[in-house]
């Protein structure tokens, strides 16, 4: 019997105990022992209800079957109505042996105790078998439903499935490259952080998110967190008789569950960042372009590509140096004939006085030697994993012969603390801006537990000595940089391109072959990586906790550099990444292609990453990283990558040069870009504030905003930033044509401030350059963008403000400014406007703290009001864009307002 209601378990009796469960069955046995679907499943007694939640013991119902391991006999079941839009559902073994994840990886939210007659779903169990639904009390839906199929939980299987609607709506379940709406027959999502070189499709990437999103249009939206970091795949599925269902097949771990009931898209956004965190806010500076490339030769190319950027008139705000500037690829070192310690404190400061910034890559192997001072300050501290027989555990990364760090040990954030605050101080070390860790899955060069690290990098002569002497200098200075800084080559004036027990996880577990399988493209559940048997300080091993060691390498980092600049946000990038990884650090998407499907594929990422996992500061590669670019492809990517939240073009060390400036076409089109992403900085900037406070995501997949739309469920190549602007780039292979979807709603072109009314239909544009994108204004909102561009970010804030208001259909608009210093973490004095247009008046009203730092502009030119009809009593009448036009100026230091 199923008890509607959580107050009817009062009247829960031993005679509610049912038949054994039905057993379904999936098209995705190639995984499945043969007697899986024979589990008793369990039966659940000792229920105790209170108003706000629920717990019982769950017992194993009939003769164990071991499907995988052996089956955990004991459970306990516990229900939280947390909040009125939260629940929570855990089950785990009454043991306390299998792992659960730590509270320092991931700080739960508080249980508000909500009480569950209020609450937006409801929990209904059926004891024996033991089954839940989770339903959405408004409506009726049942958002969650395991009747129907076992659950199994034992030492080294848990397997939970899910009932759904046929052709559901599902995404997030990041990282991956595959479609942003799921296939619901025969797809997999696999999670097990691991090296993925060329992305691939259809596997498992850098990063693990166990939450997915499920969409049902009028009927609501909820989401679903799994809070387990056993790698695990997840199938989207139908069975036999062609039921929906989604499954979790996991190798370790408990069953943790938060159920997110929304019921709009953003709101299930705003919750999930409740629980995982919601994101640092960053520095305005790291929102500008920045420029990379592995294969930088040394520090005189690294100054010249800056001056060439500035003599080809493409602003340029961070400039990047990739493992190249170190000594033999080794942390905290730098090389001494390129990369030479006051050659690198003079570019650094050139930087700093041009306005520009800074950023070095660290990985998180350290060369395993006593003459390299970084391991032997971490073997005197004794922060490094241990191998069986107590020598620090060895593998293989860029340097040779690595050890790794044991992010548990008490002493291994002092360690790294110690170890940047001494590489990069201000003064005597190099004073860089940020930093950027990398290969922190952790990517390891050894195949398998077979491999001998020293040996190995030997004999693949790792690291690899220079292939050339330094390039003789030519003796021309470079522009903007002192005279020692001089170009390599006379024909490089511009670089142009020539023609070239404690819930720690059972002890006696098998740690790399267990007899379920997880999908890893590298191959085997340890292969390449750090082995799974390793145990960390705490006790726990790799098995359960290698998903997270690039976060606990970020977030490390992340601290250190808040101890270095305790006053300055800090600024660090990630590779690898889990939940809740967006709370104080940034990604980009790894070591993608430069070809036209991972173009497209960096949409689809960002709108899973910002919108359903809490990361907002995220990109690709622009142009890509693998492989030579090609003139459209980059100067489409450049005009695309203007328009996602992190901007970065970076390339491998074999590939050809790919700055913007390369190509009279690229060059054209990030000028372009770059101008118009300057000049709205402060609206996504704005933007970036209110996700780091409300949870809002800075980017929104269209049915976001068109949540009963079905037309926008599945569209994956457009974006609205914000909520305001509609991006469409061009994303077929070399076209000059683009087909979009504009919602039945009032839009303006950017470009042009001309009215284009939509009606839910697709509308072509062709004869598109590869400088142009297709920007699209929702009617009903305002924005306030700078009237000029600028070559930094500092200078940016010293041009006055345009506000550009576009009216709905009823004449309406509203939009925000949030102004502050812009760098720092407490920020007194900041200013929270909110701008609003209804009946033909313009207003400004909020708060009005930040006045500026005395060379800033607080100053709006004037106001343009898009679509309309004819000249009001004030203001400039443009009759080709029907816009009035009305000068000010106005200080943002307080409200003002005019009636046109």
């Amino acid at each position: 019997m199923i008890l509607k209601t959580l107050v009817a378990f009062a009247a829960f009796t031993q005679s509610a105990l049912a038949a054994p469960y039905p057993h379904g069955t999936t098209s995705l046995v190639h995984a499945r022992a043969a007697n899986s679907t024979a589990c008793p499943g369990y039966t659940a007694t000792n229920i105790d209800v209170t108003d706000s939640g629920l717990t019982a013991d769950l017992t194993l119902a009939g003769t164990a079957c071991n499907a995988y391991s052996e089956d955990i006999k004991d459970l306990k079941l516990v229900v939280e109505h947390q909040t009125d839009d939260r629940l929570h559902v855990k089950i785990y073994d009454a043991g306390l042996n299998v792992f659960q994840v730590q509270e320092e990886i991931l700080p739960r939210p508080a249980n508000n105790k909500t009480a569950s007659t209020g609450a937006a779903v409801s929990f209904n169990i059926t004891a024996s078998p033991f089954a839940f639904k989770v339903i959405r009390n408004s409506n009726g839906e049942v958002i969650f439903d395991t009747t129907g199929t076992p659950l199994i939980f034992e030492k080294q299987y848990v397997r939970l499935r899910t009932n759904l609607p046929q052709d559901p709506n599902l995404y997030g379940l990041g990282e991956h490259s595959d479609s942003f709406r799921f296939h619901t027959k025969g797809y997999r999502r696999s999670l097990l952080n691991a090296e993925s070189i060329n992305i691939p499709n259809n596997a498992n990437l850098y990063g693990s998110h166990p939450v997915y999103f499920d969409h049902r249009g009028e009927k609501g939206t909820h989401a679903v967190f799994l809070v387990n970091s056993s790698p695990m795949n997840i199938d989207i599925d139908q069975d036999d008789a062609g039921s929906q269902y989604l499954e979790y097949n996991a190798i370790g771990g408990i069953i943790d569950l938060y159920f997110m009931a929304g019921p709009g898209p953003a709101d299930v956004s705003k919750q999930y960042a409740d629980i995982v965190g919601y994101s640092a806010m960053y520095p305005y500076w790291t929102l500008g372009f920045h420029q990379c490339k592995y294969g930088y030769w040394d520090v005189n190319m690294v100054a010249e590509v800056v001056a060439n950027y500035s003599t080809a008139g493409i602003p340029l705000e961070v400039m990047w140096t990739d493992i190249d500037y170190m000594d033999a690829r080794q942390d905290f070192t730098l090389d001494p004939d390129r990369f030479p310690l006051a050659k690198m404190q003079e570019l650094v400061s050139t930087l700093h006085s041009r306005d520009q910034r800074y950023v070095l890559i660290l990985d998180p192997g350290v060369h395993a030697f006593e003459e390299v001072a970084a391991y032997k300050s971490g073997h005197d501290a004794d922060i490094f994993l241990k191998a069986a027989d107590g020598t620090d555990l060895l593998g293989v990364q860029w340097p040779g012969a690595v050890a790794w760090p044991d992010w548990f040990h008490p002493n291994a954030q002092k360690w790294w603390t110690d170890e940047v605050l001494s590489f990069f101080d201000a003064d005597s070390g190099v004073n860089i801006d940020g930093i950027w860790v990398d290969m922190n899955e952790a990517s390891n060069f050894c195949q398998d537990t077979t491999c001998k690290p020293r040996e190995k990098a030997i004999a693949d002569g790792i690291p690899p000595k220079p292939a050339n002497a330094p390039r003789p200098n030519t003796g021309r200075p470079i522009p903007g940089f002192p005279a020692d800084f001089q170009p390599n080559s006379t024909k490089r004036d511009l670089g142009i391109r020539q023609d070239s027990g404690q819930m720690k996880g059972f002890p006696d577990r098998e740690w790399f072959k267990p007899a379920y399988t997880v999908n890893n493209h590298v191959g085997g559940l340890s292969d390449l990586t750090i082995w799974f048997n390793t145990s960390n300080y705490d006790g726990t091993h790799l098995y359960d906790t290698h998903n997270f060691y690039g976060h606990m390498m970020a977030m490390t980092t992340q601290k250190s550099m808040s101890t270095r600049r305790p006053e300055l946000r800090p600024f660090v990038l990630t590779r690898s990444t889990w939940a809740g990884t967006g709370r104080k650090v940034a990604h980009w998407f790894g070591d993608n292609a430069s070809d036209w499907e991972h173009y497209r594929t960096t949409i689809r990422q960002m709108l899973s990453f910002v919108s359903m996992h809490q990361m907002p500061l995220v990109g690709s590669d622009v142009c890509g990283f693998n492989g030579n670019t090609n003139e459209n492809l980059c100067a489409r990517w450049a005009m695309l990558g203007a328009f996602q939240p992190f901007y970065r073009n970076h390339a491998e060390i074999s590939t050809i040069q790919q700055e913007f400036y390369q190509w009279p076409s690229v060059a054209e089109a990030a000028k372009k870009a770059i101008d118009a992403r300057y000049k709205l900085l402060d609206y996504i900037y704005t933007a970036l504030h209110y996700q780091t406070t409300t949870g809002a995501p800075m980017i929104n997949p269209l049915f976001f905003l068109y949540p009963t739309d079905t037309n926008t469920f599945g569209i994956q190549d457009q974006w609205f930033y914000g909520d305001a602007l509609l991006i469409s780039p061009v994303t077929t292979d070399y076209s000059d044509t683009v087909t979009y979807y504009l919602p039945n709603a009032t839009f303006y072109n950017y470009w042009t401030h001309e009215k284009v009314p939509g009606t839910g239909a697709n509308v072509t544009e062709s004869g598109l350059s590869t400088a142009d994108i297709p920007v699209h204004i929702r009617g009903g909102t305002i924005i306030p963008m700078r009237a000029d561009s600028a070559n930094t970010t500092k200078a940016l804030r010293t041009r006055d403000f345009t506000v550009l208001v576009a009216p709905a259909e009823d004449g309406s608009a509203s939009g925000r400014l949030y102004l502050d210093e812009g760098e720092k973490i407490d920020q007194p004095d900041v200013s929270e406007i909110e701008f609003v247009f209804k009946d033909g008046k313009f207003a400004a009203s909020g708060s009005f703290g930040y006045a500026g730092n005395g060379e800033e502009s607080i100053t709006v030119a004037k106001v343009l009001v898009l679509g309309q009809d004819q000249a009001g009593a004030v203001g400039e009448f443009n009759a080709s864009t029907s816009t009035i036009e009305v000068g000010g100026p106005w200080k943002l230091d307080g409200e003002f307002e005019f009636q046109l």
